[in-house]
């Protein structure tokens, strides 16, 4: 296992290498449509995922063309990945988990949150059925199986803190990339993995089939700070520092759109907030996949801006188990890592 963590970090450590000597594919320069409208490409870490709703449902509210911005939205199930397309230059921000930034900070790579739109993961822990008698804590997570959607995702952060938090090193238990949704359930079927991290509408099936068992739910808040000893600001909007200083405009639609749509969200039920989505969405199964939304909902805020407490939450979790992040730790200036200024200008102008 470790021989796999080490080759992940060599691909990223190469990664930044090459992209500082050759330069990324210049995302920092702006395609401009006839109508004068920019094009930006949004990698998604799963867009049928709950927690990055949003992000899918701005554009069926035609919420980013109203804000004056067109918008591409890309699917990449792992997180892991999607910071991957952002720092080559494929794509110009990433609905994804905020720890990124942070991570990323401590490899010398300068990303920032510019709409904060969850200050909980929305994450569960779940447990085979016919496991769930014998794993009841983190603490059993030794020499178990544990899914997760990549190397380097957030999953992988997260489940490598809770274990952590119990004693249990990384060593000593092994992570299995199995993604979400179906490949998620079949693995924890057929015995690929014990237990796993994974979202909503996943959980919701896993819980209702009887197939699985919730043993850590962060789709509280309660439960976060149960769990991790405070906030963990997760689903965020995260861009590369130079495209926003040189298209704070656009940076400002992004986050105009966005708010937007958090804002709505507030004011619908979780009904309403299915219907609004795309029919694919539910995978056959509405009433499931409403029960999804309504238990994971409350993870998002009505206002995208970070809790200050949460993002140094986030540090002292990553630095619990990160040896590169613990390095680095005194020279990371979360300053860099959000900003609220366009959140807060959105919420002026909509007075």
């Amino acid at each position: 296992m470790n021989r796999r963590y080490r080759a992940a970090g060599l691909a990223v450590a190469v990664l930044l290498a090459v992209l500082s000597l050759v330069g990324c594919r210049d995302s920092r320069t702006l395609s401009l449509g006839d109508d004068g409208k920019p094009t930006i490409k949004l990698m998604v870490g799963g867009l049928e995922k709950v927690i990055y709703l949003p992000a899918m449902l701005t554009q069926q509210l035609d919420g980013f063309n109203r804000a004056g911005v067109r918008v591409e939205l890309l699917n990449q199930p792992s997180g892991a990945n999607a910071e991957t397309a952002l720092i080559s230059g494929d794509v110009q921000g990433v609905v994804g988990f905020y720890d990124h930034t942070i991570d990323l900070q401590a490899k010398d790579q300068c990303i920032t949150s510019v709409v904060q739109m969850a200050n909980i993961p929305g994450e569960v822990i779940i447990v085979g059925a016919g496991k769930a008698d014998q794993i009841k804590s983190s603490a059993d997570f030794r020499g178990r199986k544990m899914g997760i959607t990549s190397l380097g995702s957030s999953t992988d952060f997260l489940t490598k803190a809770l274990a952590g938090k119990a004693g249990v090193s990384t060593d000593e238990f092994t992570p299995v990339k199995v993604g979400a949704g179906q490949t998620f359930i079949a693995s924890l079927n057929n015995g690929g993995i014990d237990a796993g991290m994974t979202t909503d509408p996943t959980v919701a099936q896993l819980v209702a089939s009887g197939q699985g068992k919730v043993l850590y739910d962060m789709r509280t808040e309660r439960g976060t700070r149960d769990a991790l000893a405070g906030l963990y600001p997760a689903t965020s909007l995260y861009m590369s520092c130079s495209v926003v200083e040189r298209y704070p405009e656009v940076v400002q639609q992004l986050a105009t759109a966005l708010v937007g749509t958090l804002h709505w969200m507030s004011q619908h039920t979780p009904e309403q907030i299915a219907d609004a989505m795309p029919p694919s969405f539910a995978g056959g199964d509405r009433g499931l996949y409403v029960a999804s939304i309504r238990d994971s909902v409350g993870m998002f805020n009505a206002d995208g801006r970070m809790d200050p407490s949460g993002a140094a939450n986030v540090l002292t979790v990553l630095s619990s188990f990160s040896k590169n992040v613990r390095a680095h730790r005194s020279m990371i200036d979360l300053n860099r890592t959000y900003t609220t200024r366009f959140v807060d200008a959105a919420a002026a102008a909509a007075k």
